[in-house]
């Protein structure tokens, strides 16, 4: 199977990782799952090859996704990958938060998976200044 891209997938939550993971290799992405902030950071400083997405939950311990989002776009090599918040954190104040964030997209937790490639497979595609899915 062709790959679409390499995604990776930062989450706290294992059965979101999957969820999202088998979406994400049935359109013929590569995958990579990291469970908080600071995993992600760390593994975004060790590799070459840098992901073409990076989906991103808010909360998790011991390093959140706003941590995690300000440490990427502070940082020249990392600040152009697309970011796409993954979370249940949907209150009108985590919606502003992202807006001044340097988040890219912001989908609230249940979301339709279909809706989140047609994310990805855009930002993939076009890097972040790809338009958002409809």
């Amino acid at each position: 199977m062709e790959t679409g891209g390499l995604v990776w997938v930062c989450d706290d939550t294992e059965q979101i990782r999957r969820l999202i993971r088998l979406n994400l290799e049935l359109e013929g992405y590569e995958v990579e799952e990291l469970g908080d902030g600071e995993a992600l950071l760390g593994r975004l400083r060790e590799v070459e090859q840098l992901p073409d997405v990076i989906t991103l939950d808010a909360q998790m311990v011991p390093r959140d996704g706003w941590w995690a989002i300000a440490r990427i776009r502070e940082d020249t090599r990392l600040a152009g990958i697309p970011v796409i918040m993954v979370t249940a954190s949907v209150h009108q104040h985590d919606r502003a938060q992202a807006t001044g964030s340097g988040l890219d997209a912001f989908v609230a937790k249940p979301f339709d998976p279909d809706d989140l490639i047609a994310l990805v497979r855009g930002f993939a595609a076009g890097g972040r200044d790809a338009p958002p899915a409809p």
